[in-house]
């Protein structure tokens, strides 16, 4: 069940058709949307690099997660990609030009939202969103809707200066969306949210995705990239390690067992089975049949365990 206010559904139908262009071959820019080869990135007065040797793609219509624990190198590496970074070296390019060399239409395409709320305080959410709106020379979403898809529609006329950190969050998340971008940034979207509007804003995620639009997110919170990435990276000092599916990733570095927890002579024990054969097993079918199962789970690995396997680190 979505979170998603019904004012916003008018403006995701409409939406649908011309993102789904966008990913076809032989569209305007193909099906690739970002393309990094070999991006590296100091900076002054610093020999250690930030970014070292990137390279991967991203493709259009789908969330790829960037992950790593704090100073890993993504909010770096996303700097460079909204172009608030130059003088890197390699390659950096999105929609099938290098950042350096577009010019003000690439906002008109990219939306980003930021970790550290920067609003103008003094304003209140609607004055925000509507001063932001005029910035931008192609159709833009009304804000009250937009206010509304966050769920900040009773605070509308509220001063900013007045919002908790998660409403300026969400305001965020809002501003970003407002000029309808084909190439979403998200940087930590979820981080100081309570339980319900954290699932607001990630069933917003699945909503621009399933509409065709792209969301390059960066974070170190392994449960949203579990539920929302189609793929995600593993960044560890500036380096990519690893780069797959959560599903695929997990598969791979998990047991091929089923663990079943049951109850016997009143107290919980349990019992792993392999899961191939699983259905022809006579101990898993006989515990099946004399105890009563409290719990039965795959021995998959967490993305949390296949990042400090393969990177050595946690994301703390």
């Amino acid at each position: 069940m979505t979170l998603l206010s019904a004012a916003a559904k008018p403006f995701l139908r409409r939406d649908i058709d011309r993102r789904r262009r966008i990913s076809e071959p032989g569209s305007r820019h193909g099906p690739i949307m970002i393309e990094i080869e070999d991006l590296s990135f100091s900076y002054s007065g610093t020999d250690k690099r930030a970014v070292s040797g990137m390279s991967f793609t991203v493709d259009a219509g789908e969330i790829f997660g960037f992950l790593g624990p704090s100073g890993a190198g993504k909010s770096t590496t996303q700097k460079i990609l909204i172009g608030l970074l130059r003088g890197y070296e390699g390659g950096a390019r999105i929609f099938g030009r290098e950042v350096t060399d577009w010019d003000g239409e690439f906002y008109e395409r990219v939306g980003v939202s930021f970790e550290l709320p920067n609003h103008y305080l003094k304003l209140t959410g609607l004055e925000n969103l509507t001063y932001f709106r005029s910035l931008y020379q192609g159709e833009t979403l009304d804000p009250r809707v937009l206010l509304e898809m966050v769920d900040l529609g009773a605070d509308a006329e509220v001063s900013v200066s007045r919002y908790s950190k998660g409403m300026m969050t969400r305001l965020g998340v809002a501003r970003a969306l407002i000029h309808n971008p084909e190439l979403l940034f998200m940087d930590e979207p979820t981080v100081g949210l309570d339980p319900t509007n954290a699932r607001l804003v990630r069933d917003l995620i699945k909503s621009r995705r399933d509409a065709g639009a792209t969301i390059f997110l960066t974070t170190h919170d392994m449960s949203t990239v579990d539920e929302l990435c189609d793929r995600a990276a593993f960044i560890v000092d500036g380096e990519i390690r690893l780069i797959d599916s959560p599903r695929t990733l997990k598969l791979e570095h998990g047991r091929a067992e089923v663990r079943v927890e049951y109850l016997e002579q009143g107290k919980t024990s349990a019992a792993e089975f392999p899961l191939g054969g699983l259905a022809e097993n006579p101990e898993f079918i006989e515990l099946l049949k004399t105890h009563e199962v409290q719990t039965l789970h795959s021995l998959e690995a967490t993305l949390e365990d296949i990042f400090i396997e393969v990177t050595g680190q946690s994301l703390t």
